[in-house]
């Protein structure tokens, strides 16, 4: 009983952290809006840095970075695992470039949130324009590369729960093959302390987990795609084997 209403407390706590924080950053976003993206985007990354260390010492969750020699220095397009908000804090704030999400663009219209989202150019979509509304992301993807960015996509769409796979869809598979840029795969645990749609959040370590690029070159999209999942679930099983079955297939 005392541990569940300590985490209670906790989770509420941190909860009120985000909020406190989230408005006044917000207003600064809007402030130092004029000054060059970079330094805008390095600013801003301040919040969700500010969230994850949050999340360590108000919550218990520790992390840890497998695999980071595998990022390479030039252009990339993450293609991630997702199990929580958690690595939608992570990424921006602790990755080596800039990174362009791929979201609907009514994430703009967000308090706090979306405002300072909406100013660091990344790729917001219209998706009632159905498939030209994937060529948006081609050309504006195209752009964030040669800019020297990485577009990041959760190939599964949605959270998934831990010791699951959802559908991997070919968008990122697709951005990557017409825009000819490596496919960095990422799987992660963070479910296991921050399950979907859960106010309270347990303590533990998050292994972040980044596999070798993959070059699209020469190869189908779903060939691409095939790589991909089959990278980042078979690492999954590493990362936690007691969530799936001996004969379980990826």
């Amino acid at each position: 009983m005392f541990k569940h209403s300590l985490a209670i407390a906790r989770a509420t706590l941190y909860q009120l952290f985000l909020i406190v924080t989230v408005i006044p950053y917000a207003f600064a976003c809007i402030l130092w809006s004029p000054l060059p993206l970079h330094w805008r985007y390095r600013l801003t990354a301040g919040w969700p840095r500010l969230g994850v260390w949050g999340a360590k010492v108000i919550l218990g969750i520790r992390w840890q970075i497998k695999g980071a020699g595998n990022l390479p220095d030039g252009p990339g397009i993450l293609l991630s695992k997702h199990q929580s908000a958690w690595e939608t804090l992570f990424f921006p704030a602790y990755m080596p470039r800039e990174l362009c999400f791929v979201y609907k663009k009514e994430l703009h219209w967000v308090p706090f949130f979306g405002w300072g989202l909406a100013l660091l150019r990344m790729i917001p979509i219209d998706r009632s324009k159905g498939r030209d509304a994937f060529e948006q992301v081609v050309r504006t993807g195209q752009q964030r590369i040669n800019e020297g960015r990485w577009p990041i996509l959760f190939p599964e769409g949605t959270r998934i729960a831990p010791g699951k796979a959802g559908r991997y869809k070919l968008g990122g598979a697709l951005l990557a093959t017409r825009t000819n840029t490596p496919i960095i795969p990422v799987a992660h645990n963070a479910g296991e302390c921050w399950p979907r749609n859960a106010f309270i959040k347990k303590p533990g370590l998050v292994t972040v987990s980044i596999g070798p690029p993959i070059d699209p070159a020469g190869l189908t999209a779903e060939a691409v795609n095939q790589k991909v999942r089959d990278w980042i679930e078979s690492e999954m099983r590493i990362l936690n084997p007691e969530r799936y079955g001996p004969d379980q297939a990826t």
